[in-house]
């Protein structure tokens, strides 16, 4: 099998693959962690662009209405589109912006209707991904709440752990949870009540040494512990490449550069950081995901989706006003 094979070939090809069915609803990803630089508008692009590689039809939506990384990062990959004359596979893309009123109240159950108005505009997508702030707001607890599938980056350092639990120093057991934790366990709660579904949740060791080191392995036990402990599986993350973050400005992903080999040198780390990504997504044990693999594997054939023009408006949703 080629190296671009299994995320499809060049960009535009169409897919041979059937699309889902029309009544079923977007399997939701949610992106989350409330310590920032963790690496999550990187993961959220590369699960973004391989998705869409597969022949699935994406919408995302950004809730970070201060920092807006990923709209940033779908912005300079339109950009560079239209520099370079190139067709790259985008999503359909919708930002969340923060209430204007003052009363909590108010202010939450306009979130709430826009963020719903936002699913809907994207309920014609197989999956939806949500990239959410790196703090604790009204609008990330309500998206972890919808989510069928939350991933949390974590950076493999004792001060990333700290988000998911508190650690004894001396004797290196765990404490207790912390508060992230507690919140996700409260929505999963909040979405059992509300439509009897459940919630996956990942954690992804992000940002690790290429190096065996006593820290390392810490990280690796205690990252294994909890997931036993609080209820989620543990995944191999993406290693401490230059390649992901030197891409944000092109708004591209190892995926595309690979697509793009023709006309980009293509490295060792390039190839290691696609293996990463497709390791990841079968960490996700999506059916419908593995589904789409297996067949673009047994036909051997390049399978991407075309080219996706983001919706008309793809300003963010305002206030409604009463």
């Amino acid at each position: 099998m080629s190296l671009i094979s299994l995320f499809g070939g060049k960009s535009g090809q169409p897919t041979n693959t059937p699309a889902q069915p029309a009544e079923k609803k977007p399997h939701i990803l949610v992106i989350g962690n409330e310590k920032g630089g963790s690496g999550k508008t990187t993961t959220s692009m590369h699960i973004m662009v391989a998705l869409m590689r597969l022949g699935f039809k994406l919408g995302s939506m950004d809730i970070d209405a201060r920092q807006r990384s990923l709209s940033r990062y779908l912005e300079n990959r339109r950009t560079t589109m239209t520099k370079e004359d190139i067709s790259l596979p985008m999503s359909h893309h919708v930002i969340i912006t923060k209430s204007p009123f003052n009363v909590q109240q108010e202010a939450e159950s306009d979130e709430q209707d826009r963020f719903l108005q936002g699913l809907d505009r994207l309920k014609m997508c197989d999956f939806i991904l949500v990239d959410s702030p790196g703090n604790d707001t009204y609008l990330s607890r309500l998206a972890h709440s919808y989510a069928d599938t939350i991933i949390t980056p974590i950076n493999d350092s004792f001060v990333d752990l700290d988000v998911l639990a508190t650690i004894d120093g001396n004797t290196m057991q765990i404490v207790r949870p912390s508060i992230y934790s507690e919140m996700v366990w409260e929505q999963k709660l909040a979405r059992a009540k509300r439509d009897g579904g459940s919630i996956e949740w990942i954690v992804m060791r992000n940002r690790l040494s290429n190096l065996d080191a006593r820290n390392k392995r810490q990280m690796k036990k205690l990252t294994e512990d909890l997931s036993r402990r609080i209820g989620f599986k543990v995944a191999a993350g993406f290693s401490e490449r230059v390649i992901y973050r030197e891409m944000f400005l092109q708004g591209l992903t190892v995926l595309d550069v690979i697509d793009m080999s023709e006309s980009k040198s293509i490295s060792l780390s390039h190839v290691a950081a696609k293996q990463e990504v497709r390791e990841l997504l079968k960490t996700l044990r999506i059916p419908e995901v593995d589904r789409r693999i297996n067949e673009i594997r047994s036909k051997d054939t390049p399978a991407a989706a075309p080219a996706q023009e983001p919706v008309a408006a793809d300003a963010p949703i305002q206030a409604a006003h009463p």
